[in-house]
């Protein structure tokens, strides 16, 4: 990974900083997404820490807005010529139905849309001569799950956990079609269930909400085990070449038969062009 430009969402805590972390020793130049200039600030200075001659930069913006995953997807393309790593891993929980300023469900918003505006207007600087990797973070809480494309938004009735559940099969979906049209490319896209890992997930909810969660995490696994996936994809030579899998302790696992559903892929895809306006 010497050199190699690796670009992390969510990246200022949690799976997303320990994978960071993990990529700089191994030489990375690291390229952080977050929202929080404070944590930004401790995760630049925790990666300085831990490898002295990285010099990782962040990007702030709430990947809950269109314009905002587009204005920093613009400016990380226009700073650098070549990514070599994408990881979309931002995402989060949300007790209560919120719609973002773009009249989106937060949790669709956050957890899918993003990882469709960012990954597709960074696709440019990830094919160049070079093979590259895409990586997103999905979730074994897809199983179960299937897309209402007639209430996508989850106006008609609200449950967290479906809202979650249907934001991780998208991440699936996503992902199947991203490598159906990268292939030949060199470019990979591969997503992983990193298991039930103790971060700050959910840490945006009210109080009752976040005792909930805080309990639920207390037979949770620590970072350091739920980020060797995505470190594992992002860099192993094992999985080079290798697109459109969905991985669990860094192997190829069984998800759902929603998830492989390709007719569904290929509609969210044309679903999450037309909401973001982008022409792919």
């Amino acid at each position: 990974m010497e050199g190699k430009v690796c670009v992390i969402t969510g990246a200022t805590s949690g799976l997303g900083l320990e994978a960071a972390e993990r990529l700089a020793k191994m030489g990375a130049r690291l390229l952080l997404v977050g929202r929080d200039p404070a944590r930004g600030d401790a995760a630049l200075a925790r990666l300085r820490g831990a490898a002295p001659g990285a010099s990782p930069s962040i990007y702030y913006g709430d990947l809950s807005r269109l314009s905002e995953m587009k204005r920093i997807a613009a400016a990380i393309g226009n700073a650098e010529p070549r990514i070599d790593v994408l990881i979309n891993n931002a995402g989060s929980m949300f007790a209560s139905r919120h719609e973002t300023a773009d009249g989106l469900e937060m949790t669709f918003a956050l957890n899918h849309m993003a990882y469709f505006v960012i990954t597709n207007l960074l696709l440019d600087r990830l094919q160049a001569p070079e093979p590259a990797r895409i990586v997103s973070t999905a979730s074994v809480a897809h199983f179960g799950q299937k897309l209402d494309f007639d209430d996508l938004q989850f106006k008609k009735r609200y449950s967290a956990r479906q809202a979650y559940g249907r934001s991780k099969l998208a991440n699936i979906l996503f992902t199947r079609e991203l490598a159906r049209r990268l292939d030949g490319t060199g470019v990979t896209a591969n997503c992983l269930h990193p298991g039930f890992v103790a971060t700050r997930f959910g840490a945006d909810n009210g109080l009752v909400a976040r005792l909930a969660i805080r309990v639920a995490m207390l037979g949770a696994i620590g970072v350091e085990e739920g980020a060797d996936t995505i470190v594992y994809l992002a860099s192993s030579p094992e999985v080079s070449g290798l697109s459109g899998g969905y991985y669990q302790q860094r192997r190829l696992a069984q998800a759902s038969v929603e998830s492989q559903d390709l007719e569904a892929a290929r509609r969210l895809w044309t679903e999450s062009a037309r909401i973001s306006g982008i022409a792919v």
